[in-house]
């Protein structure tokens, strides 16, 4: 990856990081950092501004263009594994989340995200009174495991469903299997659950399924 394009993984991994905390990650100097974010801020992917939580420190964060570039690196990686699938919709787990959290913002949720392996509801983004739990994953790499992955993610939903004025949703990339998972679940099942269905695109597009 260059430097940009770590800069942009970084920050739509971990909004509010630093230029210092970016090239401890990836091994860069400073300077290289500093000098890349700021004409990503230019150009409008990123946002730095300072960091209340970082002491102050100027933080980078998503900006208006982010969506498109959120996820390159995941993406690369996911090809590079072999795992393609029609589309080309392949986006690894903190990438959904990645694009969700900008899609969810955008609509004026403040959300709280679950970054790798942390434990808790992946994604939580509340509205005034409103309250949205998603669970998210990633896009498998064999028919076998995306089945698993659906059948899991239902069951991590139902156990968190403790608060009935709470919306809650399953996330995936856009992939034909999850479509098709999704259309076999019964309606009865639907309706009773009220869960509904988040498939993510590699550019950023978001799409409903009740």
């Amino acid at each position: 990856m260059t430097v940009k394009e770590e800069i942009l993984e970084a920050v739509n991994l971990f909004p509010g990081i630093t230029d210092a905390e970016i090239a401890r990650r990836y091994g860069r100097i400073h300077q290289a950092i500093n000098a890349a974010g700021r004409e990503l801020a230019a150009k409008g992917y990123i946002s730095r501004r300072p960091n209340p939580d970082k002491n102050g420190n100027i933080g980078n964060y998503p900006g208006k263009k982010a969506k498109i570039q959120a996820t390159y690196a995941s993406v690369e990686k996911t090809n590079a594994a072999g795992t393609n699938s029609p589309g080309g919709s392949m986006l690894g787990e903190d990438a959904i989340k990645a694009l969700l959290k900008n899609w969810l913002e955008e609509q004026g949720w403040s959300v709280n995200v679950a970054w790798g392996r942390t434990h808790g509801v992946d994604i939580e983004a509340v509205k005034d009174d409103e309250r949205w739990l998603i669970e998210a994953k990633g896009p498998g790499s064999r028919e076998a495991m995306r089945h698993n992955y659906f059948l899991s993610i239902l069951g991590e939903t139902l156990q968190r469903m403790d608060d009935e004025k709470a919306r809650y949703s399953i996330a995936f990339p856009d992939m034909q299997v999850y479509r098709d998972l999704w259309k076999r679940l019964p309606a009865l099942a639907k309706q009773r659950t009220k869960i509904d269905m988040l498939l993510v695109s590699v550019d950023g597009k978001v799409s409903v399924h009740k």
